[in-house]
Formats: structure tokens, C-alpha cells, sequence
């Protein structure tokens, strides 16, 4: 035993020279320490070896072993070493070169023009809430005064999951639930979806709005007047021509319609504004008395005035974009115009 220990001394060091990939490396391995290796075979012959002679030729296995394990963990870690270098130098970087440059995102003109319509809210003093999309009957209709016999309670109008719930029609739902946890004097706007069972080049069955709400003791139409046309400069540009029409909507009483010289032609008439040199934008009113106080609101010592924005619409007017849908499609040709 003893000479076979020797031997596998002095074979283990030729065998290592021999090596010159891992899979070489792999086969020593296995002939050397393997469950059929030379070393394990002269192990097992162990229990032969008479008892006054086991101290010494344990001591050689011991030996051995070592060695044999040192040579193949050494010859392991070369190879290693080798291939981190052959690594780092395919993967080298040069820093000094120029770059290549990279392709960037973009917001999404809707999501783009939602911030910058809050950016202008806040700096004039709102506060941003929001609230649930699929909404109570109450909140959406009953709380901002819309009878039962109101035409936008028809279903071919609201998309409903039941008679008493449904997707908001419009986010003056929110508004009606702040009236009910604020105490005046507060001014909110509100941005967020809305869905209607509507569909072509200017509607979409969802589409983005954004709800203002303003209440305090002595505010009033010239208020309203005012600060829309404050809002609409800020947005379109100082030069923009602003101009209000008489409406009607069952939230507010006065209510008017408000029309901002088109973007793209500056009044002067052109296909997006079909001519007439202005582009309808959003609806605005004081506050009908009877939803201040039906929603917990003194109306002889409160008033107030809201605005609805319609922010799809005005994304088309930043674009130039004719067809509402196609803000919808996620059209990479579209989105690329965008970035």
C-alpha cells in the first residue's frame, strides 16, 4: 500500500502537467478521487493494513490526499482566472468613446397634458382628490341634482352593473363626496376617467377629465371668468382669445360653455376648428344652490363655481390629432410621434 501511495504521488504531478482544458481537469478528478479513482481503491484496502503500521501509512494517505486535492483546486482556480480575463476582455468598455446614443420615452399626450392641467390647478391653489371610478347612483346623479328622468340616466348613455351602480359618467361624482367631508371655504380639482356608451373620431367610451370646484362666501360668474381665463392663457399661450356662451347642465345655474381661439390656426380658421377659429373646450357654471345644500352646504352663505375639462380634447389640440381613437390604440407609429 504504501508503494501504491508513492505512486500515485509521483502520477498525480505528470497527470497535472498533462491537463490542458477543464474537461481534462474533470477526467483527473474522477480517475484520481472518484468513487473507481486510484486513491479511493487504495483507501478501502485500509482495514488490511496491520494495526502497528496504521499511524504511518494513515499519516501518508493523509498525505497524499491533500496533495492530490491541492493540485486539482489549484489547477481549478488557474482555469478560473483564465476565463475572468478572457471575460473582461471581451466585455471591455471604453469610456472615452463617444455615445451611441440611446432611444427614449415619453410621456403619453394624455397622461403629458393631465400633469400640466394640474400643474396650473395647483399653482392658482387646488388641491388634487380622487375617487372611485365605479360609482354609486347617488354620488354620480342624485347628489349633483340629475332627476331620475334625466336623459343621461338611459342606459344606452351610462354603462351600469346594476340599477344602482355603475362606471362614473363624469367626475363631478367626486366632487359631490368632497362637498360632503370638506368644510368651506376649499377649492378642488379632480382628474381621473369617465365612461360613456359613446364612440367616434371626437368620443371615446372612456376619456379623461378634469372637475374644479371652488366654494366660499362671496365667489361668483366673474371669478369663474376670470380664472378660466387665467387657466386657458396659462395653457395655450398669452395670445389665446377666450370667449363664454350661455348653457345648461343640472350641476350648475348659470352654466356656460367656453371656447378658446384654435391653437393651431389662431383664429383664423382652419380644418381642427372646422373654420370657425375657436375650439369648444369645457363647460363651467356657479353652483346650483340646491347641490350645495343638498349636500350639507349652507347655500345663503356659500356660492360656488366648477368647471369640467375635457383633457383628451385638448391632448388633440397639442397634437393635431383629428381622431380621439387613435389616443387609445397604443399605435407604435403614434406613440413614437409623441416622444
Amino acid at each position: 500500500m504504501e508503494e501504491e501511495l508513492l505512486k500515485i504521488k509521483q502520477e498525480i504531478n505528470e497527470a497535472i502537467e498533462k491537463i490542458e482544458n477543464k474537461k481534462d481537469l474533470g477526467d483527473v478528478k474522477v480517475a484520481f478521487l472518484g468513487k473507481a479513482g486510484k486513491l479511493t481503491a487504495v483507501l478501502k484496502g485500509m482495514r488490511d493494513v496491520p494495526s502497528e503500521d496504521r499511524p504511518r501509512i494513515g499519516a501518508l494517505v493523509n498525505e497524499v490526499r491533500s496533495l492530490v486535492e491541492e493540485k486539482i483546486s489549484q489547477k481549478e482556480e488557474e482555469f478560473n482566472q483564465q476565463e475572468l480575463a478572457e471575460k473582461l476582455k471581451c466585455e471591455k468598455v471604453d469610456i472615452t468613446m463617444p455615445s451611441v446614443g440611446t432611444k427614449k420615452g415619453a410621456l403619453h399626450p394624455v397622461t403629458s397634458m393631465t400633469d400640466r392641467l394640474v400643474d396650473i390647478c395647483v399653482n392658482l391653489g387646488f388641491s388634487v382628490i380622487e375617487g372611485p371610478e365605479i360609482e354609486s347612483d347617488y354620488y354620480n346623479f342624485e347628489a349633483v341634482n340629475t332627476p331620475k328622468s334625466h336623459p343621461a340616466r338611459d342606459m344606452q348613455d351610462s354603462f351600469y352593473f346594476s340599477d344602482n351602480i355603475l362606471l362614473r359618467t363624469q367626475t363631478t361624482a367626486v366632487q359631490a363626496r368632497a362637498m360632503e367631508m370638506l368644510k368651506p371655504p376649499f377649492k378642488i380639482v379632480v382628474p381621473g376617467k369617465t365612461y360613456r356608451n359613446d364612440s367616434d373620431a371626437t368620443h371615446s367610451p372612456m376619456f379623461n377629465q378634469l372637475e374644479g370646484l371652488v366654494v366660499d362666501e362671496n365667489v361668483s360668474m366673474a371669478d369663474l371668468k376670470i380664472m378660466l381665463s387665467v387657466m386657458m392663457k396659462r395653457l395655450f399661450g398669452q395670445d389665446t382669445l377666450i370667449r363664454f356662451r350661455p348653457s345648461y347642465f343640472p350641476f350648475t345655474e348659470p352654466s356656460i360653455e367656453v371656447d378658446v381661439s384654435c391653437p393651431q390656426c389662431h383664429g383664423q380658421g382652419c380644418k381642427l376648428c372646422k373654420n370657425s377659429g375657436y375650439l369648444e373646450l369645457l363647460g363651467a357654471g356657479v353652483v346650483n344652490p340646491k347641490v350645495l345644500d343638498f349636500n350639507g352646504i349652507d347655500s345663503k352663505k356659500y356660492k360656488g363655481f366648477a368647471f369640467g375639462f375635457g383633457i383628451d380634447r385638448a391632448s388633440m389640440l397639442f397634437t393635431g390629432n383629428t381622431d380621439m381613437r387613435s389616443l387609445f390604440k397604443n399605435d407604435i407609429r403614434f406613440l413614437k410621434q409623441s416622444r
